[in-house]
């Protein structure tokens, strides 16, 4: 559930100086956060933890906004996916900057199990702190929590950077502690199908083929491999390819698995589409994007 945030004075004046004092007066004198809602977080957040510009202009920035959320969408092991509404109360919905669907993934929180996310993935990144690594190393609560919160920015900083690459995902608006909230990607409430659930003729399937041998390449130009690739985690919305679940991409040179996580990509994407009648070499491919690497 969203919890309620602190209507008071404070809240109100350090809201006011983005929009103007008689919008801010208005909106926060009218309404109180209900059940399943609470006040924007974006103004809480630091520039850091905001996605990269230039920012799209459906993006809802005012501090008058009201998250409210619509339920949830998937539920994972390590993360839920929920839906989110933010939105001006009493502002036209349909011009931009007013309202839009998010979707915030959540990272688990320590009463349940320990993330499956293993060390392959996280070899070759920043050092942290020792008592953090052995926290986490030992499954503690506060290791479990020092996980969670890790994996969050860390699928957050893939987000941003795939974003300044060009490369097609959800637009990452902001990260909070284990909640990465990013662009909904789907129609109307409804999540865009996974690419293991499309029916395509030939050529479309070629087509979503070729878009996701240069999402691989985009990624391969810039050092970087998804890492845990596969249909189950590429989205089709509107004929176009989006990848999602990021927190693990690695870079290729720096992680010593880098090239085994690379490798296994490109055969988990050609077994799949070998099995819907399109040629694809994984051995071929995965050549080719080791070239893209040391281009």
């Amino acid at each position: 559930m969203l919890s309620s945030l602190d209507d008071s004075a404070a809240h109100r004046a350090a809201s006011a100086a983005p929009f103007g004092a008689a919008s801010t007066h208005l909106a926060f004198a009218d309404v109180e956060p209900g059940e399943d809602q609470r006040w924007s977080t974006w103004p809480a957040t630091q520039p850091s933890e905001r996605g990269p510009e230039p920012r799209p202009d459906w993006l809802v920035t005012s501090a008058a906004a009201l998250d409210t959320e619509l339920g949830i969408v998937k539920t994972g092991k390590e993360a839920d996916l929920w839906l989110i509404e933010r939105a001006v109360p009493g502002a036209p919905a349909d011009v931009p900057g007013n309202a839009a669907l998010l979707a915030a993934k959540r990272y688990r929180g320590a009463e349940h199990r320990m993330f499956h996310r293993s060390a392959i993935y996280t070899e070759g990144r920043g050092t942290r702190r020792s008592r953090d690594v052995r926290a986490v190393q030992r499954a503690s609560t506060y290791g479990r929590e020092v996980a969670r919160t890790e994996w969050a920015y860390a699928e957050f900083a893939a987000l941003s950077r795939l974003t300044e690459l060009g490369a097609p995902v959800p637009y990452p608006v902001q990260v909070s502690e284990t909640e990465v909230l990013m662009e909904f990607i789907g129609e109307g409430r409804t999540a865009a199908p996974r690419l293991a659930q499309v029916r395509a003729t030939p050529d479309e399937l070629r087509d979503l083929f070729h878009q996701v041998m240069d999402l691989m390449r985009r990624l391969a130009h810039a050092g970087l491999a998804h890492g845990d690739l596969s249909p189950y985690n590429l989205l089709v919305h509107r004929g176009r390819v989006v990848a999602i679940d990021l927190p693990q991409v690695v870079d290729v040179v720096a992680n010593p698995n880098g090239f085994d996580l690379l490798h296994r990509d490109c055969v988990n994407v050609c077994d799949w589409f070998t099995r819907q009648r399109l040629e694809c070499d994984a051995e071929e491919l995965f050549g080719e994007l080791v070239g893209d690497v040391y281009r």
